[in-house]
């Protein structure tokens, strides 16, 4: 069987609810994951397991659930978008022509070593 995510709608009042319920459906062969929004009163089940049978353990455990959707599992977002890639560097086009540069050193530079003296 191929893994599907079901959502449930449980009333979840308090922990010991959340518990309760959790432990009824991770004993059942087939479930990978299990998430809980206690405020929305949502539980979320993905693996291989028959959402009926899901429903019937929430119910033998003494809560009431309902199903409210089964679909693929959803590619976790993690809500970071991937930055676009670096931008290629354009190397600087050719010189039109190549042209010969003379350097030349002036060496007749001679150091004067008159002293300044502050009065």
């Amino acid at each position: 069987m191929s893994a599907k995510e079901m959502e449930l709608s449980v009333s979840i009042s308090n922990q010991k609810c959340r518990i309760k319920i959790l432990k009824a459906v991770a004993k059942l062969t087939g479930v990978d994951v299990l998430k809980v929004d206690a405020e929305k009163g949502k539980l979320t089940v993905v693996g291989s397991v028959d959402p009926v049978s899901v429903a019937t353990a929430i119910r033998k455990a003494g809560y009431s659930a309902d199903i409210t959707s089964v679909g693929p599992p959803k590619k976790p977002d993690d809500g970071k978008k991937t930055p676009p890639p670096p931008p290629v560097p354009v190397p600087d086009p050719p010189p039109a022509r190549c042209q010969l540069v003379a350097v030349t050193y002036d060496t007749t530079y001679e150091y004067d070593r008159a002293f300044c003296s502050i009065l």
